[in-house]
């Protein structure tokens, strides 16, 4: 049985990829930092993956339960939205750390286990990570880098096959803040007419991790609707 760890894990799509990864007979590992992972049958582990030492202990106790990693997705991810002149260097470092920093310090302990066994690394980036967000200056920059992170990452380790997902407007938390007429510009922007779900996102790392997809490595999947071609 393949071994899964997913970071943000208590998210919208984190918590839709540990259901789906659970469902498909995957051993879960599912880390969160500051709400609880309340779903059955996966294993829990709380951590800070913008700390190199917490992500550490974090795989030595998912490799103590299940042994080596077959797949790490880079999802944890977090929002500032506000103005780049009103962005101080303290929320501009947070959104760093977390977005792309986090998944730095996740990958160089799952290369551990990848390197020469093989294995699959799926990072969560964003639509606006490919054309940027007004008014999300860091959460664009972290997102745009994991991209070039994932193409890298991609020429580098033959033996792993390394993607990244974009999705675009995702109900769930993070969109809880826009109001109905912003809600309704987004979808006119939307050639399928609807936001998308975690569940979209999810079905498509969950086929990223398959051996459907052995052959596509360095690629970015936009699951946004049409919204950005």
């Amino acid at each position: 049985m393949k071994t899964v760890l997913i970071t943000g894990a208590s998210g919208d799509i984190g918590s839709a990829c540990v259901r789906i990864f659970a469902q498909n007979g995957f051993n879960v590992v599912a880390q969160y930092n500051s709400n609880p992972v309340n779903i059955p049958d996966v294993f829990a582990v709380k951590a800070d993956v913008k700390d190199e030492k917490s992500v550490k202990e974090m795989f030595s106790e998912a490799r103590a339960k299940f042994g080596k990693i077959d797949v790490l997705i880079n999802n944890a991810g977090i929002q500032q939205i506000s103005m780049l002149c009103d962005t101080d260097a303290d929320a501009w470092k947070r959104v760093i750390d977390v977005n792309l920093t986090g998944a730095y310090n996740t990958t160089k302990c799952a290369l551990e286990d990848m390197m020469w066994s093989g294995g699959k690394i799926i990072n969560v980036s964003s639509i606006w990570g490919q054309c940027g967000a007004a008014c999300e200056s860091a959460y664009s920059a972290s997102k745009a880098g994991l991209i070039g992170f994932t193409k890298a990452l991609a020429k580098e380790y033959s033996s792993i096959n390394v993607n990244c997902i974009c999705p675009g407007v995702i109900e769930g938390k993070m969109n809880k803040h826009l109001t109905d007429k912003e809600r309704d510009e987004l979808l006119e922007q939307i050639p399928l007419k609807r936001f998308g779900t975690p569940e979209d996102v999810a079905k498509v790392a969950l086929f990223l991790a398959s051996s459907d997809a052995d052959y596509i490595t360095g690629q970015v999947i936009a699951v946004n609707g049409g919204m950005y071609i």
